[in-house]
């Protein structure tokens, strides 16, 4: 059985950075497709980043400047590295992984293409 599950938010001042974790059991990053989703107060659960079992990232154009992901085959872990952040960048973020390939990139992929979720890790942004 697989489980995801996100670490690594807290609270930091604007310009500050965070690097989040996602951790997967029963389940080989190498192989699948894994992508960063947030959800916003008020706004809809929005795709960040994605990683394909090729190597592939994707980025959402609102923040590809300022985000990286990677991953860890070995640990089966998967980063999001987040850099001069916003209080717009506040939000619960969360991490999931889907059984095949990535579909598309972030920017065409939804909650739909992905089967497993972790319970999320919050980002509060100080300005």
């Amino acid at each position: 059985q697989v489980q995801v599950v996100e670490s690594g938010g807290g609270s930091v001042q604007a310009g500050g950075s965070l690097r989040l974790s996602c951790a997967a059991s029963g389940y080989g990053y190498s192989y699948h497709c894994v992508g960063w989703f947030r959800h916003a107060p008020g706004k809809e659960r929005a795709g960040v980043a994605a990683s394909d079992s090729d190597g592939s990232t994707s980025y959402a154009d609102s923040v590809k400047s300022r985000i990286t992901i990677s991953k860890d085959n070995a640990k089966d872990t998967l980063y999001l590295q987040i850099n001069s952040l916003e209080p717009e960048d506040t939000a619960m973020y969360y991490c999931a992984a889907d059984s095949w390939g990535c579909v598309g990139t972030i920017a065409i992929m939804t909650e739909a293409d992905f089967d497993y979720w972790g319970q999320g890790t919050q980002v509060t942004v100080l300005s």
